[in-house]
């Protein structure tokens, strides 16, 4: 059953005042919704498929398979699950009794089994003593949350995509080799082994396939499918060659098996905007945003009313005595989320909006205790590089990298960027569409 979207105003605090910018912090923390991406896993590629683009063998993880999580992977993600309990007993959301503060628990993963790996080693951390992680999984893996249009839940107008990708770079897919040619020249350098400074280039190895030679492959913007919204062609070549760089850094692979010993983290994080490129391309696109994040955006904003007035509310997750949601997907389904509410964040030594491994855009429930108001913060937060690549331990005085997010239409003029909860649901309300919704879901 589907709600029209005119109804979720009916569902807030009605709140008309605003909060002044804030010299002391007078609020309480009521709920979290924390919404991460997987933690560090293997390509997305076999090795010898990967091989096919570079001149010398890709290295081995110390997990096999592909796409799934790495021991360190799942060690980091657990530290944040840790730091994450420190700062929830802090805030007095949660207790520090495990079993007890577990009722108050609600996590929910997409199915494949990175994900779901990803959560349990989060639960691990946040509620070590809890006993066995309870995550709610959609079988056989189409969450509507995560996947609407896989779900049924939202209809992708694919060439409607088609065109509201094309429209942000002029008709031009090709434009997008000259526009991002220093990062392509690095890449085709990693990959085949020589200098970045080399002149001339060298050829392509015999047997050998050029990912950053878009003659034989072009950029593209072509229809898709439910899980890709848009073929970008030759660019996606790019990234899976690419991918793999970020996580020999953060699993914490030898100096000479990261980029073959020619990448540091300044030099991945330069490679890792092509990345981006592309989920901004195929997740951040307003009508894509819209038709892919509709659904989690509607869940999330009824979670909060929920949390604030403890009644049951159609379309919230969990129940309304619940204090933290942790919800693990991608970061597609990131980038997505950010691009339907225009969420942009910067952190040392990533480029900016990047989805890191294990990072999450956090949502805090707070009420001011002078004016008993409610207002959401935002904020992303992750691990940096080198926090990840020495599974460094993470506690309130060495915290991860975080960021306050600023919400376009809502936050107001203060440190933390913070919104009224009436705001905040209106923004939603603007910003969603009501037919890629399902509040059953």
């Amino acid at each position: 059953m589907k709600i029209p979207a005119q109804r979720l105003f009916a569902l807030i605090l009605t709140s008309v005042s605003t909060l002044p910018a804030q010299t002391v912090d007078d609020t309480v923390l009521k709920q979290v919704i924390i919404f991460g991406r997987h933690a560090v896993r293997t390509p997305v590629l076999p090795n010898q498929a990967l091989d096919h683009f570079s001149a010398l063998p890709f290295p081995d993880f110390s997990a096999t398979g592909i796409s799934v999580i790495t021991p360190n992977g799942a060690k980091n993600e657990t530290n944040l699950g840790a730091y994450f309990r420190l700062w929830l007993i802090q805030e007095r959301l949660l207790s520090g009794n495990d079993t007890a503060d577990s009722n108050f628990v609600y996590f929910r993963a997409n199915n494949p089994p990175l994900i779901t790996d990803t959560a349990k080693a989060f639960w691990s951390g946040m509620l070590p003593t809890a006993g066995a992680p309870k995550i709610d999984v959609i079988s056989p893996g189409n969450d509507p949350l995560f996947s609407p249009v896989a779900a049924g839940v939202a209809l992708l107008d694919s060439e409607k995509a088609v065109a509201a990708v094309n429209g942000r770079i002029g008709g031009n897919p090709q434009a997008l080799a000259s526009a991002y040619a220093p990062e392509l020249a690095l890449t085709r350098s990693i990959l085949f082994h020589y200098s970045a400074n080399s002149t001339p280039v060298p050829p392509t190895p015999a047997g050998k396939f050029d990912v950053t030679d878009f003659s034989t492959m072009p950029i593209v913007v072509a229809p898709g499918n439910s899980s890709a919204p848009v073929n970008l062609g030759g660019l996606n070549n790019v990234i899976y060659a690419i991918d793999p760089f970020v996580m020999e850094y953060a699993d914490g692979l030898p100096d000479a098996e990261v980029g073959w010993g020619q990448l540091s983290a300044g030099g991945i994080s330069q490679t890792f905007r092509l990345y981006n490129l592309a989920l901004d391309l195929e997740y951040r696109t307003p009508y894509l945003a819209r038709v892919q994040s509709s659904n989690l955006a509607s869940h999330i904003a009824r979670s909060l009313v929920q949390g604030a007035t403890g009644n049951p509310t159609p379309g919230a997750l969990a129940s309304p005595t619940t204090k933290v949601i942790a919800l693990i997907a991608a970061n597609t389904n990131i980038a997505g989320l950010a691009g339907l509410f225009h969420l942009d964040w910067l952190l040392p030594g990533y480029q900016p909006d990047v989805s890191a491994p294990s990072g999450a855009l956090v949502f805090e429930l707070r009420q001011s205790m002078s004016s008993g108001e409610y207002i959401v913060r935002t904020s992303y937060v992750a691990q940096t590089m080198d926090q990840l690549r020495h599974q460094t331990a993470l506690t309130l005085a060495a915290p991860p990298a975080i960021a306050p997010v600023f919400i376009p239409g809502c936050s107001m003029n203060n440190a933390t960027f913070d919104c009224l909860l009436a705001d905040f649901v209106q923004v939603t309300g603007q910003a969603i569409d009501p037919d890629s919704v399902d509040f059953v879901n």
